[in-house]
C-alpha cells in the first residue's frame, strides 16, 4: 500500500523562515549514521547501523626511485665488490709469490752452498798438490846436498825389522854403498846383516830382505806414503820430467 506523501507545513504568516523549521523525512535522506556521544571524546564508537558502505583506502605507492641515485648506489655498490675482490686477489698473490721467492731462495742457498764446497775442495786439494811438489823438490835438493842421509834412512829400515829376522840382506845403490857401510857399519854387525849394491835401487834410499818379510825403505814408497796422509797421489817421478 503507498504511503500518501508528506507535505510541509507552511509557516505562520509573518513569522521569519528559519533554516531549520523545514522537517526532512527519512525517505529523503540517502545515507545516515547514528550520532553516539563518544565519538567527540575520542572513545569507542558504536558500530554504524547504516548500510553505508565506506571506500576501502587505496594501497600506497611506492615511492618513485630516481634513477641518478639508482645509478649511484650501484656504482658505490660495484666499487665496493671490486675492492673487496682486488684485496682478496692481492693477498693471494702475496703469499704464492712469497712462496715462490722462498723456495727460489732455498734452492739458490743450496746451490750456493754445494758451490761453496766443491771449491773448498778443490782449493784444498790444489794447496795439497802444491805442498807436495814444493816438498818434492826440497827432498830432492837434500838428497843431493847431503848424500849421508842414506845412512839414516838404512838404519830405520833395519831398526823396523823384527829381532828374530835372519839373513838379512841390505840393498843400496852402488853410489851409496860406502855412505851406508860408513854410517851404519855398527848396526849392520850388529844384525849380522849384508849390504848389497843395486842399481835398481834409486839412490837416497833401501831395500831390506829377511827370512819373514821385506821392507821397501826405497824414496818413491816413503814419497808415498807421505803424501797419502795428505790426501794426494802425486808420485815421486813427475810426468813432466
Amino acid at each position: 500500500m503507498n504511503k500518501p506523501p508528506l507535505k510541509n507545513v507552511p509557516p505562520p504568516q509573518g513569522a521569519k523562515p528559519s533554516v531549520y523549521a523545514r522537517f526532512i523525512p527519512r525517505e529523503e535522506l540517502s545515507g545516515f549514521e547514528t550520532w553516539n556521544p563518544g565519538s567527540l571524546s575520542g572513545g569507542p564508537q558504536a558500530p554504524s547501523q547504516s548500510g553505508v558502505q565506506r571506500p576501502a583506502p587505496e594501497p600506497e605507492k611506492p615511492p618513485v626511485e630516481d634513477p641518478a641515485l639508482a645509478l649511484r648506489a650501484a656504482r658505490q655498490a660495484g666499487y665496493q665488490d671490486g675492492y673487496r675482490d682486488g684485496l682478496a686477489a692481492l693477498e693471494g698473490f702475496k703469499q704464492s709469490f712469497a712462496a715462490q721467492i722462498t723456495a727460489q731462495l732455498g734452492t739458490l742457498s743450496a746451490s750456493y752452498a754445494h758451490q761453496l764446497d766443491v771449491l773448498q775442495q778443490e782449493m784444498a786439494r790444489a794447496l795439497a798438490v802444491s805442498a807436495t811438489h814444493l816438498a818434492r823438490q826440497i827432498v830432492r835438493s837434500e838428497l843431493s846436498a847431503r848424500p849421508e842421509l842414506v845412512a839414516s834412512v838404512a838404519q830405520e829400515a833395519l831398526d823396523t825389522l823384527l829381532m828374530s829376522a835372519r839373513q838379512i840382506t841390505v840393498r843400496v845403490h852402488p853410489d851409496d854403498h860406502p855412505l851406508v857401510a860408513l854410517g851404519c857399519a855398527d848396526v849392520l854387525a850388529a844384525r849380522g846383516s849384508r849390504l848389497l849394491s843395486d842399481p835398481t835401487i834409486a839412490r837416497g834410499g833401501c831395500q831390506v830382505e829377511s827370512d819373514i818379510g821385506v821392507i821397501d825403505a826405497s824414496v818413491a814408497a816413503r814419497w808415498k806414503k807421505a803424501v797419502a796422509s795428505l790426501g794426494c797421489e802425486e808420485a815421486w817421478e813427475a810426468k813432466d820430467e
